[in-house]
């Protein structure tokens, strides 16, 4: 056995930031939960009332863990389908970043994201909206913004606006 067979891999770790942007207060225990299962711990989130919509309440966790960490707290999230949220998982050497973006009209979405966290359209999807839309410039514009998220852009964008004064709480993944 050479030397390189017995060294071990360690798992590649990343970043990543949870939006809830709004949410009913009956359901914050469960989103904690639902979260903390994803990154491996038991959570406790600092929640703000949400002014974008009447009753409902918003938190920012940021967290470390291993590459597809923020797939799993997506996944975890996307079961309560009345919460309005955005998963960002930063990129790293070997992998792509990650942005999901959730409302209740639209559902789930996931895009790629450079370090700066905009959403890279890959070639093959350029290309497939050009062709999709044939001369019509009103379609291309369309499909282009489909291929960028704009929905969910627009219809969270009202609810990213409280986020700008709001504690900041870490989660790390253990194990």
């Amino acid at each position: 056995m050479t030397a390189a067979n017995t060294l071990r891999r360690r798992p590649v770790t990343t970043t990543g930031v949870v939006w809830i942007h709004a949410s009913q207060r009956a359901l914050r225990t469960h989103l904690e939960w639902a979260v903390g299962h994803a990154v491996g711990d038991a959570l406790r989130f600092v929640w703000q009332p949400q002014p974008a919509e009447a009753g409902a309440e918003r938190s920012e966790v940021h967290w470390s863990g291993p590459v597809g960490t923020g797939a799993a707290i997506a996944s975890a999230l996307a079961g309560w389908t009345d919460v309005r949220f955005e998963v960002a998982e930063d990129p790293q050497a070997g992998s792509d970043g990650m942005r999901w973006m959730h409302t209740p009209r639209l559902g789930l979405a996931s895009f790629r994201i450079d370090a700066a966290g905009g959403i890279l359209v890959p070639e093959e999807r350029l290309r497939s909206a050009v062709e999709s839309a044939g001369p019509d410039a009103r379609a291309l514009l369309a499909e282009l913004d489909h291929a960028m998220g704009g929905a969910w852009d627009r219809e969270l964008e009202a609810y990213r606006h409280a986020s700008d004064a709001s504690p900041v709480v870490w989660l790390h993944r253990v194990g």
